[in-house]
């Protein structure tokens, strides 16, 4: 499968996708950006899944374009730049405020492990028992 296939075929789908769904191109960049952020997000769980997960959507934000770009260019219909960059913006503006917000809530490891320790410990339950 040649380039223009496949960037014809993304064209195809996408249009399919939007007719479905009844939602404007916009809306499903920032649809596509959320989702696919949020489910690296929740599978990698480990130290550094913001910043992967946040990679993961620019590399679907500008993958996309650049077969938008490409479909463009087999058609003759090649849009200004301002209209790619937009698209990119749409789809990585609220991942990223995720990704800020998210890091910045994330307790730090040293309080999550005490907290993990307290919550565990015999003491709070003693101290229950003695109240009642």
């Amino acid at each position: 499968m040649t380039l223009l296939e496949i960037a014809s075929l993304f064209e195809a789908r996408k249009v399919s996708v939007i007719e479905a769904t009844g939602l404007d191109k916009d809306a499903l960049h920032i649809y596509f950006g959320l989702t696919l952020f949020l489910v690296v997000r929740f599978l990698w769980r480990r130290r550094g899944g913001w910043v992967i997960a946040w990679l993961a959507v620019l590399a679907m934000a500008c993958g996309g374009e650049w077969l938008d770009l490409n479909a463009e260019i087999a058609q003759s219909t090649i849009q200004p730049d301002a209209a790619h960059w937009h698209d990119i913006w749409n789809t990585m503006f609220w991942p990223t405020i995720l990704m800020l917000v998210g890091r910045w809530m994330q307790p730090k490891p040293n309080e999550a492990a005490e907290q993990a320790a307290e919550a565990s410990s015999g003491e709070d339950a003693e101290r229950r028992l003695e109240q009642a």
